[in-house]
């Protein structure tokens, strides 16, 4: 794989971005955004990125916490049981808004087609990555054809920027993988997350990965899991291949 250091002009500053493609091939035939979780872009989501790659995509991973940088690093183990870790990351995290990310997301699309990718978009989310993901496909219906979240928070909450009051501008193919039990995205939401979809007509799945915690996705988690992690490999794999060549 290589990886492109990437500076990208937003309206409120520079966010710093890596770009991820095979070396075997000379163009990517679709590009990705890769939304972070919580923890910031590093080698955990790298590796994601790099396997996506491996599968014929350029994905690009932002640093949607730029406005506040340098911040960090925070080890994704023990980040959020440690006090001053676990404030400077709510900090981060709630100072990083929805309508901030949904605006970014113009500038990282024209970050994929200024390095070549003028083809299909696809959307992917870990954590707060998860509503990210789903809120870039409705913000720009035209140039993103799939939307997965992984373990994603507040998909369906009262919140007026929460992804299911944005279903009836998604056109693209939905995935959304949740965590067996997650007090980010509890039973509630998920039902009031599918009648959204379902009532908006858009193409999707919810699946409950039963016995994995939030999180289980990402390597560098506690509670990593890999037959679950592989698991959602296959699912993003095939929901890629089939909506975006």
């Amino acid at each position: 794989m290589t990886k492109q250091d990437l500076r990208i002009k937003t309206r409120d500053g520079v966010a710093k971005a890596g770009l991820f493609r095979s070396a075997k091939t000379s163009s990517a035939r679709a590009g990705v955004i890769l939304y972070q979780d919580a923890f910031g872009p590093r080698p955990a989501l790298d590796g994601i990125a790099e396997r996506l790659a491996g599968e014929g995509y350029a994905v690009l991973v932002p640093d949607l916490f730029y406005r506040n940088a340098p911040y960090g690093p925070f080890d994704a183990k023990t980040a959020f049981t440690e006090e001053n870790s676990k404030a400077a990351l709510m900090a981060l995290v709630t100072g990083t808004t929805q309508q901030m990310t949904i605006s970014d997301g113009e500038a990282f699309l024209d970050a994929l087609a200024g390095e070549g990718v003028r083809g299909l978009i696809g959307t992917v989310g870990y954590c707060m990555g998860g509503a990210r993901a789903l809120n870039a496909a409705a913000a720009y219906p035209e140039r993103i054809r799939a939307a997965a979240s992984f373990h994603g928070g507040n998909l369906a909450s009262d919140a007026a920027d929460s992804p299911h009051r944005k279903a009836a501008s998604i056109k693209a193919r939905v995935y959304v993988g949740m965590a067996g039990v997650d007090r980010s995205f509890p039973p509630e939401q998920s039902t009031r997350l599918e009648e959204a979809l379902r009532n908006a007509e858009v193409d999707h799945t919810i699946e409950n990965y039963v016995g994995m915690a939030h999180g289980w996705c990402v390597p560098d988690h506690s509670v990593y899991n890999q037959a679950g992690a592989e698991r959602h490999w296959q699912r993003l794999i095939t929901l890629f291949a089939e909506t975006l060549g």
